[in-house]
């Protein structure tokens, strides 16, 4: 039987587009209305706060995220490459800016590893092209604290040219307009993603790709920090094979390791990765996490303050840190031009991690997001920041956790943990100058432990799929041994290549019957199968395309073990073979018999089957070059008596078909040639014999 389709009616796409534009171009007091409260999603929910039931546990989440934020913010200092001050700056903006337009409840947004070590690959490029010293062990600046006295302190600024700024800047000044620069950048283009509604970009970065490079990319932050940990001066590494360069230099100058810095940094690890592990084994029985960054950065403080560690045994301290806001500064054009290909992976990456992270936990608590929106809420807290003196910010997964852990209800925790920060900025900051680089350093390794952990997950991963493992691999190798950015084009350019080499050689199949029942599997997989009678069954599990029509081809001739093409060849043969013998007058043939039996001889023994009924279920689509191969077998086997049947061909095949003339001029054939299951076919063939 055939069902009849539907009649569709046509769209007219022009007048559909023209109706969108006039509808989002006009202006209307409650269209105005409608848009603010879509772009600060805070209006719709702050009305509905209920004070007694969130208040208690916004609160406690966000004083503990605010303690946690600060001994990692000046710790992502030295990831970035930049002083203290601005990861607190980032730290403060960020969480009031995505509390105004996020739509996630939970996720924390702020400075991020990842994202610091890219923002900080791109700083040491540009001050290395700029003749400044990648050298960060110059003694640390003096004063009381205050932006005027650390302004003052650098007077070892100079006048230099480079891309039409002509100015007197010194190394920290240059550092964070490149930061800001590059900030700016990924910003604006999160928000033309955003215009676009260009977020299925991110559908390309699979699980593998993402858990790859931040596995490659806590590689190379760990390798970073070594140096700090020993207390050894050497010069940061810039460019590709960066890690197996600095670990070259680590082993060359490991004899000049500082005694103080190796013991601290030993001591740090021992109570930071304890503390973790007891945490996360009694994590049901505490109300919220220890503090053991905070309370490791405190007791090193004052240990490094009053055993002058800096004076006596020449321990790298992390210096002056002022307290305030510097003025806002417009970041550089020029300098936005130098970045501005190196802010698009960032872009990407600050965005997937956020919506990622937004979407997991938002299925979690039973509520939605609204993916655009993140796009633009992650951009804006790139671009009004880099105003301020900041970087690149995304949500970062160990904070979101703690966050929930503690009771997070709503973005509350994010405006308290802003507070806390900013109690910081304005008072707190220059208590932390005795602090030493080998603690923080301490922090951002064990921070790793989640990414790093992710080698055990391997054989697992490995034994699930192969494929996933290999893109897993190779993502985190070009992640760690080329460079961030190259690794994750490399993660997934061999993702899609991978894709694509499954469509090219795809599972194909004979299919028989399980017996008494009008089902069909694969033989090779499953037993009791029976064969149907002069019917072969073929199934290619794949779309049919272009690139993959000579595997079609090939994998049919070989497992129905006949080439029509090679048949006729070798029919026609024979019979020129024959009309030779027969006009010699020579009665016998070329194989030794009568005329009579020529006729047997031309039918080829090895075709055991008189109908092939191709499988198309797992055919999602055609393209030109499927239906001509279609087509061409059809053609083929026509002419050797075999008939061709097609089964199982969704709405979209069928129409593919039509289009390119398969089933004749008027459809007349139509009947006989498509079916909707295989079982009708294989009784059609044999309602024919």
């Amino acid at each position: 039987f055939l069902m009849e389709r539907k009649t569709h009616v046509k769209i007219n796409r022009k007048e559909v587009m023209l109706a969108k534009l006039r509808k989002s171009c006009s202006c209307t007091p409650q269209k105005l209305k409608n848009f603010l409260m879509d772009f600060f999603p805070v209006l719709q929910w702050l009305p509905k706060y209920r004070i007694k039931e969130y208040i208690w546990g916004d609160v406690m989440s966000g004083l503990v995220i605010g303690i946690i934020l600060v001994p990692q913010a000046i710790a992502y200092s030295l990831l970035a490459g930049l002083k203290p001050i601005y990861s607190l700056y980032t730290s403060f903006f960020a969480n009031i800016i995505y509390f105004l337009m996020g739509t996630s409840r939970h996720v924390s947004v702020g400075i991020f590893s990842l994202i610091s070590l890219m923002v900080g690959q791109v700083v040491d490029r540009e001050l290395l092209l700029a003749g400044f010293d990648l050298n960060d062990d110059a003694p640390p600046a003096s004063g009381d604290g205050s932006l005027q006295n650390d302004n003052l302190s650098n007077t070892t600024a100079f006048n230099f040219t480079i891309v039409g700024i002509n100015a007197k800047c010194g190394k920290d000044c240059y550092a964070i307009g490149i930061a800001t620069a590059l900030t700016f950048m990924a910003g604006v283009y999160q928000v033309l993603m955003g215009i676009f509604r260009l977020g299925f970009v991110s559908m390309y970065l699979s699980e593998s790709v993402l858990d790859g490079f931040a596995t490659g990319a806590s590689l190379t932050i760990l390798t970073a920090q070594v140096k700090y940990l020993i207390g050894i001066k050497i010069p940061r590494s810039q460019g590709h094979g960066m890690l197996i360069i600095t670990w070259i230099n680590i082993f060359r100058n490991i004899s000049q390791a500082n005694l103080c810095d190796v013991i601290t940094s030993a001591i740090c690890i021992v109570v930071l990765v304890t503390a973790k592990e007891l945490g996360d084994r009694y994590k049901h029985k505490l109300k919220f996490p220890l503090p053991t960054e905070l309370v490791v950065i405190v007791v090193a403080t004052l240990v490094s303050h009053y055993g002058k560690l800096n004076e006596v045994y020449a321990s790298s301290v992390s210096g002056a840190i002022p307290t305030g806001f510097i003025p806002p500064k417009v970041p550089e054009f020029n300098l936005m031009l130098r970045v501005a290909l190196d802010a698009l992976p960032l872009a990407i990456v600050s965005f997937v991690f956020t919506v990622s992270l937004s979407e997991m936990f938002a299925k979690k608590y039973a509520y939605t997001i609204r993916a655009n929106q993140e796009m633009f809420a992650v951009g804006f807290c790139n671009i009004i920041p880099s105003f301020f003196h900041s970087f690149a910010t995304s949500a970062a997964l160990a904070k979101t956790l703690v966050k929930t852990s503690t009771g997070c209800q709503t973005q509350i925790s994010g405006v308290i943990s802003a507070m806390v920060v900013l109690l910081v900025l304005l008072f707190l900051a220059p208590l932390f100058y005795s602090l030493q680089k080998c603690v923080l350093a301490c922090i951002i390794i064990v921070s790793l432990r989640g990414a790093l952990r992710k080698f055990r997950d391997v054989p697992a991963r490995y034994h699930v799929n192969k494929v996933d493992a290999l893109v897993w691999v190779v993502t985190m190798s070009a992640s760690a041994l080329v460079s961030t950015e190259i690794g994750l084009l490399v993660g997934i350019v061999f993702s899609m290549l991978c894709i694509i080499v499954q469509t090219q050689r795809p599972r194909t199949a004979l299919l028989g019957q399980i017996q008494d029942t009008s089902f069909y599997e694969d033989d090779l997989e499953y037993e009791n199968l029976s064969a149907v009678p002069k019917v072969k069954i073929f199934r290619f599990e794949a779309p049919l395309y272009y690139a993959n029509r000579n595997y079609f081809l090939k994998s049919l001739y070989r497992l129905t073990n006949l080439d029509p093409n090679l048949e006729a060849a070798r029919r026609k043969k024979y019979e020129k073979k024959e009309k030779q013998h027969l006009k010699k007058g020579n009665h016998r043939t070329a194989n030794g018999l009568g005329i009579g039996e020529t006729t047997l001889q031309l039918v080829p023994k090895q075709i055991d089957f008189q109908a092939l009924v191709v499988d198309c279920s797992s055919i999602s689509f055609l393209d030109t070059t499927g239906v001509n191969t279609l087509k061409e077998i059809l053609k083929d086997y026509k002419n050797l008596n075999i008939s061709v049947l097609l089964a199982c061909c969704n709405p979209s095949v069928i129409d593919s078909l039509k289009r390119g003339g398969y089933f004749g001029k008027d459809f007349g054939y139509m009947q006989e040639m498509l079916f909707y299951s295989i079982h009708n076919a294989v009784l059609f063939v044999k309602d024919q014999k």
